[in-house]
């Protein structure tokens, strides 16, 4: 009976999980939420990364200036350009970087722009560690952009 006890505690205790401001703890798994102050200055409906043990899953991001809705002028290199650094930025602040993402996707307003974001894309990555990617065509894209990439990585 004794026996039967512990393990029911033993299975009970892997089940119960904690939430305290923006982490989420259970014996198998830690999430985290990461808003930088810009986002929560423009009061977005998101977080810009979510770390769920060591992976971090960046939220789409735009080619806007970090604290502006509008994004940048210039057509889609110069939105994938600034998109792209709006990516870099959030991994260095989460202690990660661009060698360490492995999984982008890629939505695009107009897809015949394709090898134009391509282009510019690839400038920000080494050619050995190029992460895999899917792409495809998107109409409404969020603040009107051409491109919204989101990417994980490893922290």
């Amino acid at each position: 009976m004794k026996k039967i006890i512990i393990v029911l505690l033993f299975l009970f205790s892997s089940c119960v999980s904690t939430k305290t401001h923006n982490t989420y703890t259970s014996l198998e798994t830690k999430i985290d939420y990461y808003t930088s102050d810009v986002t929560k200055q423009l009061d977005f409906p998101f977080s810009d990364a979510t770390i769920v043990n060591n992976v971090i899953y960046v939220s789409g991001q735009v080619g806007n200036l970090p604290g502006n809705t509008e994004v940048v002028p210039g057509g889609i290199k110069e939105e994938t350009k600034q998109t792209m650094k709006n990516i870099e930025r959030i991994l260095l602040a989460l202690g990660s970087s661009m060698d360490k993402v492995f999984k982008c996707t890629c939505m695009l307003s107009d897809i015949s722009e394709w090898a134009e974001m391509s282009e510019e894309y690839k400038k920000f990555f080494t050619e050995d560690k190029r992460p895999s990617r899917s792409a495809f065509a998107g109409s409404g894209l969020a603040l009107g952009a051409k491109v919204e990439i989101e990417c994980w990585a490893i922290r």
